[in-house]
């Protein structure tokens, strides 16, 4: 794929750390990806998740919805998101970044940032919105922001919809490739990184699914127990960063150091908290026969050549996590409401036909997930091109 169209690193005049903003390309004038905030972020880094996004646009692309898909782009700052300097940070960020927000970049939440609370520092940043740029795409503004709006306001059972669906997806990803092997949902084993906003939801959506969830870590360690973990009361025992107040922890129930996760007795792993987890020095404690991506670029490429070679199947992030993305535009552009029977079905349907075309080109191809995936971006990208026009 082409050099990003845009690529910039922003300095903080109060603090001196650093933000970046990538867009990868642009389509139909707009592209389409979270700000995160973590320590340690890198233009590197948000230079590959802005090309991720590019792919996961083209993947959900469906000449019949009317959503039809952005370009890709990505924001990322170098902070704790715990740190007191955390927000005003973000607001200072974000008032660098206005004129790009205004005219073609639209975002929301990522890792270390809540969807509330980046609305909240783009009103103080004297922003309209953080997806305003799409706003002249629409054939009714007005009533598509009310029915984005109507859809965040949902919650089931005390977690909200914008949360849900993410979690929704990457379950059902892990469903059909179980689905695919012949494997029972009953009885299979789950361990997951990170208890956040996207592995929360998974979580919830595996565990109700029948799937046993053994294992979760945090920023505090791994909680564990062979037979099972009760993943409601460790939800309603999270803070907003996904911490686990460990007195809710049962008797059977251990806590385990931080790296327990990776080497779980399970058949699944979800590495759903951040980028790099997974790498060839510590690919083979895993044990699991997937490895579901429910995070940003969490194995690095080495390790996927080698969990490949061990026969372990890595589901590709660019696909397992792209439902949250879809999810807002399929909302906003009206193909469907504020619901979330409609919206998880919705969610499902697509998810589990995108995965189905992954693996079957996979195995066609005698490739890795991964590689079918990027195939499948290659045979839609021109199409898009040619349909909509890009800028790179």
């Amino acid at each position: 794929m082409a050099s990003p169209l845009l690529s910039l690193t922003w300095t903080d005049h109060v603090t001196g750390r650093q933000g970046f903003l990538v867009v990868d390309r642009l389509v139909r004038g707009v592209a389409s990806g979270g700000l995160r905030m973590r320590p340690g972020c890198t233009l590197d880094e948000v230079t590959g998740l802005a090309r991720g996004m590019t792919m996961k646009e083209a993947l959900h692309y469906d000449p019949d919805s009317r959503y039809v898909p952005l370009g890709g782009a990505k924001g990322g700052i170098d902070c704790d998101p715990r740190d007191p300097e955390a927000y005003p940070l973000l607001v200072r960020y974000l008032r660098a970044m206005r004129p790009h927000i205004e005219s073609f970049w639209t975002t929301g939440e990522d890792l270390g940032l809540s969807q509330d609370l980046v609305d909240r520092a783009v009103a103080e940043a004297g922003l309209v919105s953080s997806i305003q740029a799409v706003y002249p795409l629409l054939e009714d503004e007005g009533e598509a922001r009310r029915r984005l709006g109507d859809a965040f306001a949902v919650e089931v059972d005390g977690i909200g919809l914008d949360e849900l669906v993410g979690g929704c997806g990457v379950a059902e990803a892990a469903l059909t490739a179980l689905d695919r092997a012949g494997a029972p949902h009953a009885g299979t084993r789950v361990a997951l990184q990170g208890l956040g906003t996207m592995g929360g939801a998974t979580a919830r959506f595996l565990s109700r699914a029948g799937l046993t969830v053994v294992a979760v870590a945090d920023i505090k360690g791994t909680l564990a127990n062979p037979a099972g973990l009760d993943i409601e009361a460790l939800l309603a025992a999270r803070d907003p960063h996904g911490t686990v107040d460990r007195s809710v922890l049962r008797p059977g129930d251990r806590e385990l150091p931080g790296e327990a996760w990776l080497s779980a007795d399970t058949d699944v792993l979800v590495p759903a908290a951040v980028s790099y987890a997974i790498d060839a020095g510590n690919q083979d404690r895993i044990t699991a026969r997937w490895v579901v991506e429910a995070a940003n670029m969490p194995v690095r490429p080495e390790a996927e050549r080698l969990l490949a070679a061990r026969g372990v199947t890595v589901l590709p992030d660019v696909v397992v996590n792209s439902g949250t993305n879809a999810w807002w535009w399929w909302t906003l552009f009206g193909d469907i409401g504020a619901d979330a029977e409609e919206a998880f079905a919705h969610t499902r349907r697509s998810m589990r036909s995108l995965v189905e075309r992954m693996l079957a080109r996979a195995q066609a191809d005698g490739t890795t997930p991964r590689a079918a995936a990027h195939a499948l971006v290659a045979d839609r990208l021109p199409v898009i091109a040619e349909r909509f026009g890009w800028y790179r």
